[in-house]
């Protein structure tokens, strides 16, 4: 599939189908985009559905079907978007930082095809506003699904999600306890963490 250069091509995009809850037009949006009227639209859609539909098959729809709604922050970005917002001071990393990650038709530095999205999770959103800790939501998702990183912030709980080939299974918070949380060689990376998200529901149900 070419880039979009009409509305009719746009629109054949965003319905295309990443997995049975979630549409490509669902990671479209920007406010960045919205608000300086910049597109937001793959130079590579095919690469761009092949990496979110990974990300919505392995992470995001079991996450739905645990959880139920998830909201979708800010997800796919074009490069223009993300140097602009980088730019700008939009709490945008670099477009070679995020390539493979918020920048879906890229591949990263060593090759390998990624997406991020960041999402909100209701049910858990009304847990964190209760006790403020975000740690159970990280380890639920790490004992039981292929993600590559996670990042949390304070809003909301709302976190970025990574899937990427070849993973590197980090967590780090801009919340209290800042910093990483685990990460490959630490202590605390294997093993079973339940205790850590007691009452949450088992997966998929």
């Amino acid at each position: 599939m070419k880039s979009p250069k009409s509305v009719a091509k746009l629109e054949e995009l965003g319905r295309v189908r990443l997995s049975p809850s979630f549409f490509m037009r669902d990671f479209l949006y920007s406010e960045i985009a919205n608000l300086h009227g910049l597109s937001n639209i793959p130079d590579d859609p095919d690469l761009a559905i092949a990496a979110g539909t990974r990300l919505c098959e392995e992470l995001l729809e079991p996450l739905s079907a645990t959880f139920g709604r998830i909201a979708i922050r800010s997800a796919y970005r074009s490069p223009t978007v993300n140097a602009f917002g980088n730019e700008r001071g939009y709490a945008c990393a670099s477009n070679e930082a995020n390539y493979a990650s918020h920048i879906w038709d890229r591949r990263d530095e060593a090759g390998r095809m990624g997406a991020t999205a960041c999402i909100v999770i209701p049910w858990f959103a009304d847990r964190y506003e209760r006790d403020r800790d975000w740690r159970p939501m990280a380890w639920w998702v790490h004992d039981h699904l292929p993600y590559s990183r996670m990042e949390f912030y304070p809003t909301r709980a709302a976190f970025n999600l990574s899937w990427r080939e070849e993973p590197e299974r980090r967590i780090d918070s801009y919340v209290a306890p800042r910093g990483c949380l685990t990460k490959p060689g630490m202590e605390n990376h294997t093993g079973d963490h339940s205790e850590c998200y007691d009452g949450f529901p088992s997966l998929g149900h």
